[in-house]
């Protein structure tokens, strides 16, 4: 726009300079050409200054847009590994609420147990698991019922195909419950006493196992782990059993002079059907508290069958202990017992799918902690139930549990419970 106004003030000269020749303008002609260039001149001048000011606008909105982007690629950075890390965790848990109703007068309501589960996918083969515990509804120097626990917290490693290795804290892989016992999986309020007081389920212990599947429906399991301490000094003597529950250390500053080995095999080759073995070995189940050592070597046998609705399970576990303390009683404190190198028990459950939603159980189970004198009686066990299944994994459970103690005395409950997982 500039060179043009220039342009027509040379063209405006040269023409004046052809009229010039022509005819001299007068005084009052030459004042009105330079007022007219003048006013042309001062137009073009702010033209100009507008023109400047627009491109420094410009730049300026320029440079904001660039820091915007700038701060928007940081801020849309961080959203993304938030994303990225939001997906590759994931969150979970279970629970249960009871209500027993037993026969000798002990009435109870209790929130039993409220689980959190939270995992993270490291990478394709290298993840992280963690369970997290509340046990009857807190824990604390006032309430000795409580406990909050950490039952797993371990990294698993695929490190070929179709093996893995897992390092940390981690559920022993025995029997039905003891890996897999979320309230909508099972039936009955209670787990059911074989493995609770034999297994004994809930049962983790920290260490090392390789996993796999060595065939098409053949998986094993070998694992060295911390193992369990029955505490054979015991001062209340009149109350010692030396229960193969009670040595659960829980992977708390745990006893480890003598580990313990665990092996299992499992075949799930046959729909609906799942038969395994497990084995474990312990060189001394006191951790060295014993006059000699302790022994201790557990067989868990246990099927399951599915079909039409129908289920059956069924397990036998056994321990038996080799050593003076057990056999005869001979440990400090035994105050003469005797029979717990022997301690074993056995159940059978059918069940039937009712509906989609509802299904009703019967079991039987036979237990004994001192199963080496045989002059001590198994507890023997009825429990006859029906589950209700809300949702998949929200369920109401009603079940009587007809109970004969060792002593002969009956100590039968009605037992309701609500239960859930996701």
């Amino acid at each position: 726009m500039l060179k043009k106004s220039i342009l027509t003030l040379a063209i405006s000269a040269v023409t004046l300079s052809v009229q010039a020749a022509d005819k001299t303008p007068s005084l009052e002609e030459m004042w009105q050409l330079i007022q007219q260039q003048q006013a042309e001149i001062s137009q073009l001048k702010s033209q100009l200054i507008k023109t400047e000011v627009k491109l420094e606008q410009t730049e300026v909105k320029v440079i904001a847009t660039a820091d915007a982007v700038e701060q928007g690629a940081v801020v849309g950075g961080k959203l993304a590994k938030m994303a990225e890390w939001a997906e590759k965790t994931t969150i979970g848990g279970y629970g249960e609420h009871h209500f027993n109703h037993n026969r000798d007068g002990d009435d109870q309501i209790d929130a039993h147990r409220i689980v959190t589960f939270i995992g993270h996918q490291f990478s394709d083969d290298v993840r992280f698991f963690s369970e997290i515990e509340i046990e009857h509804g807190f824990s604390g120097p006032d309430n000795a019922n409580g406990e909050v626990e950490v039952e797993q917290a371990y990294i698993e490693w695929d490190f070929a195909k179709n093996h893995s290795a897992v390092l940390g804290q981690f559920l022993v892989p025995v029997g039905v419950l003891n890996e897999t016992h979320e309230p909508d999986t099972f039936y009955g309020t209670e787990r059911n006493q074989v493995e609770k007081n034999i297994v004994p389920a809930t049962w983790w212990e920290t260490g090392a196992m390789v996993k796999g599947e060595v065939a098409p429906g053949l998986s094993y399991n070998l694992a060295v782990h911390s193992g369990l301490a029955i505490n054979v000094d015991n001062s209340d003597a009149g109350d010692v059993e030396y229960k193969i529950r009670d040595g659960r250390q829980k992977a708390s500053k745990a006893i480890a002079e003598d580990l313990a080995y665990t092996a299992r095999l499992k075949y799930t080759g046959i729909q609906g059907l799942e038969l395994a073995a497990t084995v474990q070995y312990q060189e001394d189940i006191t951790q060295g508290i014993g006059m000699d050592d302790n022994s201790a070597l557990l067989t868990e046998l246990h099927a399951i069958y599915s079909s039409s609705g129908i289920t059956v399970r069924a397990l036998w576990a056994e321990w038996n202990i080799d050593g003076e303390c057990f056999e005869s009683g001979a440990c400090p404190d035994a105050a003469g017992k005797s029979g717990a190198d022997e301690q074993s028990g056995w159940y059978v459950e059918p069940s039937y799918k009712i509906t989609d939603k509802l299904g009703a159980f019967v079991r039987y189970s036979e237990w004994n902690n001192r199963a080496g004198d045989s002059s001590t009686d198994a507890n023997k066990v009825w429990d006859y139930g029906i589950n209700y299944w809300l949702t998949p994994n929200v369920v109401l459970k009603a079940d009587y549990s007809n109970n004969t103690d060792k002593d002969g005395d009956d100590n039968d409950s009605l037992n309701l419970g609500v239960g859930w997982s996701f």
